[in-house]
């Protein structure tokens, strides 16, 4: 088995590639134990349903059947199925809650298939038998519930074993107990279980199943373990992978693994394939080499023995600009000062390194919190990131087959008609997200991505102080102006250059850490409270 190999300078203390634990047995993935969850509360809102309509038509039709209306009396069987349908709901309403353990939720799912066999056997067997009824093997609806918890509410072999003869004896104590009512003489003792064998038989196809059920979440985990991480709930989806949620196996430290999985680039050709991999490296190579606190911190990269690329970066609590715009409206001028500050520290040291960012873009800046700092930005996705020294034609082959660089709404004018870029197409990006940040809208709208690049070539954009609901201070206005001009030489020379511009804004109030986390104890409290456990 060959060994994963690394594609970046990672510091060696770190182990890499796809690690496997054996002879260790796992639980399902929590993500899959979710699933599972959710799927259980569907089995038992659809349980209460066929409760109520199954009793409803079998009144109706002994009624039409028989012809007697006394067929449309309540009897016992159906305070079995009331109870029956308070319980399922009941189910119901406390499994589809996000915020159970999805474990102790199966766990109430064998009991519940446990209690619904209970009630099927003794409703099977309750009605006094006026003839001779024989005593034959049969499947009952105990058997066929054994079998589709097994396939759908997964859990252990033992846990499953368990449940089941537990669900099957449901029909013989059934049988028993109509006996002790004197409702039925079924002979020997022993045709309860001639009579509903089969149903054991199920029971044990059902362990079957979840012991296949189980290896195959084993299969998962092991699948998902990177390097000395293990992957956990999936944390979003991109044009270039997935992004999930992962421990450390030793040092139990979060983080999050973004993945480009092969078959993500089966469908491409090979010469688009070898962007995208360029692509990744550079993203790597370029995060590890960048130490400001406002930049997200890479631990690890490589990949894995099935051509995974992946790379382990901190995780971050909190939310991206976007979804802080679009959830609570345009900011006070004194935040976003605050928070573009911020922004210019990460590009500047990658500017100064060479680099430009090249996609800058609310969703590509995380607000939240960092220790016991709250508004802390980081800077993320340097999947588009360009070394601007020693500038060759490689570089621009490498963004033009397959991979269009930048998003339009945030594209600088140089950058959309492929002219050579620096930190300053970079400000111009920074420049819109301020605009929306301010007026919580784009500085072009359009309704296509075409039409959009053209504005950004030719249209003057509307100072953001007009468009906004908040008052924005003039020097604020000149300052996003200047970063949005047509030719870089007339946008601010720098990042620190804007940053310094930026804090000389007295106008507008101030924004502090006591603000700061003011808001996000009101606002996101379960962010604001981990900074004082």
């Amino acid at each position: 088995m060959s060994r994963p190999q690394r594609i970046g300078p990672v510091p060696p203390s770190t182990p890499t590639g796809l690690s496997r634990a054996r002879g260790v047995r796992h639980a399902l993935p929590d993500d899959l134990l979710r699933e599972a969850s959710r799927r259980l509360s569907t089995i038992a809102l659809l349980g209460a349903v066929l409760w109520i309509v199954g009793m409803g038509l079998g009144h109706l039709a002994y009624a039409w059947a028989l012809g007697d209306p006394s067929a449309l009396e309540l009897r016992v069987p159906d305070a079995i199925a009331a109870v029956s349908v308070v319980l399922s709901l009941a189910l119901f309403f406390y499994a589809r809650r996000s915020d159970r353990d999805p474990r102790f939720i199966l766990d109430l799912g064998l009991g519940y298939l446990v209690v619904t066999a209970l009630a099927l056997g003794n409703m099977f067997h309750w009605e006094p038998v006026t003839s001779h009824r024989a005593v034959e093997p049969m499947i009952s609806w105990i058997g066929a519930s054994c079998l589709m918890f097994a396939a759908i509410v997964p859990s252990t072999p033992g846990k499953t074993l368990i449940a089941g003869l537990l669900a099957a004896s449901m029909n013989p104590l059934g049988m028993l107990i109509a006996r002790a009512r004197g409702t039925w003489d079924f002979g020997p003792t022993s045709n309860v279980l001639l009579m509903h064998y089969p149903d054991y038989i199920l029971v044990g196809v059902a362990v079957v199943i979840s012991v296949v059920v189980t290896r195959l979440g084993q299969q998962v985990i092991r699948a998902r373990e990177m390097g000395s991480y293990r992957l956990g709930e999936l944390l979003g989806k991109g044009g270039m992978g997935e992004v999930y949620k992962a421990t450390h196996r030793m040092l139990a430290r979060p983080a999050a693994i973004k993945l480009i999985r092969p078959e993500m680039l089966g469908e491409s050709s090979a010469e688009a394939a070898k962007v995208a991999v360029t692509r990744f490296r550079r993203e790597a190579e370029a995060a590890a080499s960048l130490r400001c606190p406002h930049t997200v911190a890479l631990y690890d990269f490589g990949v894995a023995e099935d051509q995974t690329l992946y790379f382990v970066m901190e995780l971050l609590e909190g939310m991206d600009l976007e979804t802080l715009i679009r959830q609570k409206g345009p900011l006070p001028a004194a935040r976003v000062i605050y928070i573009l500050r911020q922004v210019c520290e990460s590009l500047e040291e990658a500017h100064r390194g060479g680099l430009v960012h090249r996609d800058i873009k609310p969703a590509n800046i995380h607000l939240g919190r960092l220790g016991l700092s709250h508004d802390f930005v980081k800077v993320l996705d340097f999947g588009l990131v360009k070394s601007v020294v020693g500038k060759s034609m490689e570089h621009s082959i490498e963004t033009g087959v397959g991979v269009a660089p930048g998003t339009p709404a945030y594209i600088a004018p140089e950058m959309a008609l492929g002219e050579p870029v620096d930190g300053r197409a970079d400000l111009y990006a920074l420049g819109c997200v301020a605009y929306y940040l301010l007026t919580g809208r784009l500085v072009f709208e359009a309704s296509t991505p075409i039409q959009m690049i053209a504005r950004h070539l030719h249209d003057a954009p509307v100072p953001p102080s007009r468009r906004s609901e908040l008052p924005v201070p003039a020097a604020l206005d000149e300052l996003v102006l200047a970063c949005l001009a047509k030719k870089p030489e007339d946008r601010p020379p720098s990042a620190a250059a804007m940053a310094r511009a930026l804090a000389a804004i007295e106008e507008g109030g101030t924004w502090d850490e006591e603000r700061a986390m003011l808001w996000w104890q009101v606002n996101q409290p379960e962010v604001a409270r981990t900074a004082s456990n």
